[in-house]
């Protein structure tokens, strides 16, 4: 069965080699940004903000950048790691979003880029990861194991498991 998301991945990048928006995993000031500082690279990118700092504080940090208010879309419907991802999906496919910058904290990048390769995977939308440098140790393997699992449910069942 979940054989079918390494093809899915193959046909996105295939069909979008470049990244066609930025999706921020909140959990910090730096990553906001971080992201900002990208976005000044690619001026026709989008960026979502997955729970992050306060809007006032994030609007902020993007207007400092020169990005304008109608590129970031900050949403607060995620209350971890595997719901920034299924909170978002569908937005992403909507609007034929195939490829997305994947910004998070180096110690926080192996957990997301796991629940990515599936949720967004599984869902045709592949992603490049560029990290944020922390002073933090990586996450423990249990973390992104209980992630993986929560993932493959989301697969399944369309829930995640946040409430548990």
């Amino acid at each position: 069965m979940l054989l079918f998301i390494p093809v899915r991945l193959a046909i996105a990048i295939n069909q979008a080699p470049q990244p066609q928006a930025i999706l921020v995993l909140g959990g910090g000031e730096n990553r906001e940004e971080f992201a900002a500082q990208i976005a000044e690279f690619y001026p026709a990118l989008k960026i979502w903000v997955s729970s992050g700092i306060p809007p006032k504080k994030s609007h902020g940090i993007f207007k400092a950048a020169g990005i304008v208010d109608s590129r970031v879309y900050l949403d607060y419907r995620a209350t971890d790691t595997v719901t920034n991802f299924t909170t978002l999906v569908r937005v992403f496919q909507q609007l034929h979003i195939q490829h997305l910058f994947l910004v998070t904290s180096d110690y926080h990048m192996p957990r997301a880029k796991a629940i990515a390769t599936l949720v967004l995977g599984s869902q045709g939308i592949t992603f490049t990861p560029l990290s944020v440098p922390s002073n933090q140790t990586q996450e423990s393997l249990l973390h992104i194991i209980r992630d993986i699992a929560r993932s493959l449910v989301w697969i399944v069942t369309g829930h995640t498991g946040a409430s548990l």
